[in-house]
């Protein structure tokens, strides 16, 4: 379903750099997802909800990581936009975000530095 080339390029740095025990995907629509969970596609995205929106889909993706992870004590890098990540940080005690503050063509200059291509 996710196929941008902004989703492919964190998905191949998350695999090959960090080499993480679990990658999850932020949905708009379903909140958290695994990498083999099928879904159908879907026109909605947290840049277009309010606040009060963008909290109750935050609430809703931290129940699902609480039964994922151990929220206090797992590390999580987040490698999404900031209205995708700014309600759940808040929430969860060791993250990083090292694309933060970066518009989407430097992310894209990033990811691509950063997976050697």
């Amino acid at each position: 379903m996710y196929k941008g080339a902004l989703f492919t390029k964190s998905l191949k740095y998350a695999k090959k750099k960090l080499n993480p025990d679990k990658i999850f995907i932020l949905s708009a629509k379903h909140g958290l997802l695994r990498l083999d969970d099928e879904i159908e596609p879907y026109d909605k995205t947290l840049n277009d909800m309010k606040a009060v929106e963008k909290r109750q889909w935050a609430d809703k993706v931290l129940q699902q990581l609480r039964t994922h992870t151990d929220i206090d004590n797992d590390h999580f890098v987040f490698l999404a936009g900031k209205n995708y990540c700014a309600f759940l940080m808040p929430h969860i005690k060791h993250y990083r975000v090292p694309m933060e503050g970066l518009r989407i063509g430097e992310q894209m200059a990033w990811l691509g530095r950063e997976s050697n291509e």
